[in-house]
């Protein structure tokens, strides 16, 4: 009888933790598979197609700013469009085209998101979410004459850039935070420039109430100082962390982000050792970030 009475009581614990576990509930930690500039560990989910484009005008003030251009409407600095898939629960594949705001253009994006771990209510064995996340961008825009230019790069190697990046999100009551160690290499830089860069970076979600967010992110690369004082040297620039600022309204279809931010172009590959505008002298550009999920199978 206590044999039987002990087997029913490990039975019944066994049953009871099997089902706390299953109703650990996964926690969605930023609404959208990117902030401003920033990757998050969100992804689109099994079965679904998520339609992204986002458009940059030029900057707001500044000596390309001002009245003169409207603020950056005049511009259209870069605009991206793109198409991400999820193949699983936990993995995403996007494509997409940017047109570009440098001497780079055209530049074509595959990419793969792969979530390692996803935080869960109440689950001390899933405390935060973990991504991987790894590009390949092809510039496609014509070779420059001239030597020793961004674009004066020669075959299809040299025209190739990757970003691999690990994402590190947590919810902490309302607020959303997340890290970005990221790792750009690049098949060609000029003369004086590096090829490789590593960037931190970072990103916050903040509740504003009823559907609208407030979203924060951050970069900063590590670039050598003799890369440093050879551009001021020869280029007279000084190069500048990307900050993103934005804002996020929720509705039953759509995704919308009016976008802030200093950085030159919209992919990692590009803004991460390229930002050279500062928002202290008003050179930081507006744009927007429409999102729009479609169900292409059903997930069973």
């Amino acid at each position: 009888m206590q044999k039987a009475l002990a087997a029913a009581l490990v039975f019944v614990t066994i049953q009871v933790s099997a089902q706390e576990k299953k109703e650990a509930k996964p926690i969605e930690i930023f609404s959208s598979t990117k902030t401003i500039n920033a990757r998050t560990t969100e992804l689109v989910g099994k079965g679904k197609l998520d339609f992204n484009v986002s458009h940059n005008f030029g900057d707001v003030g500044g000596s390309n700013g001002g009245i003169k251009r409207f603020f950056g409407l005049d511009n259209a600095s870069d605009i991206r469009i793109a198409f991400t898939m999820g193949l699983g629960n936990n993995l995403d594949l996007n494509i997409a085209r940017a047109k570009g705001a440098g001497p780079q253009q055209q530049l074509y994006e595959t990419g793969i998101k792969y979530r390692i771990m996803q935080q869960r209510e109440n689950d001390p064995s899933h405390p935060l979410s973990i991504a991987l996340y790894g590009n390949m961008v092809i510039a496609a825009s014509p070779q420059s004459a001239f030597p020793n230019q961004d674009n004066s790069y020669d075959g299809l190697g040299e025209r190739m850039s990757n970003v691999l990046q690990l994402i590190l999100a947590k919810k902490m009551g309302k607020v959303s935070l997340q890290l970005n160690p990221t790792f750009v290499t690049r098949g060609y830089a000029i003369s004086y420039d590096q090829k490789n860069f590593f960037a931190l970076g970072g990103a916050v979600k903040l509740p504003l109430g009823g559907r609208v967010n407030l979203l924060l992110d951050y970069f900063h690369p590590f670039r050598s100082e003799t890369s440093k004082n050879a551009f001021k040297t020869n280029d007279n620039i000084k190069f500048r962390d990307p900050l993103g600022v934005g804002f996020e309204i929720l509705t039953s279809g759509h995704i919308f982000r009016l976008n802030f931010t200093n950085a030159t172009e919209l992919l990692e590959n590009r803004f991460i050792p390229r930002t050279i505008t500062s928002w202290g002298k008003g050179q930081f550009r507006w744009g927007f970030t429409i999102s729009r999920k479609f169900r292409l199978w059903t997930a069973k």
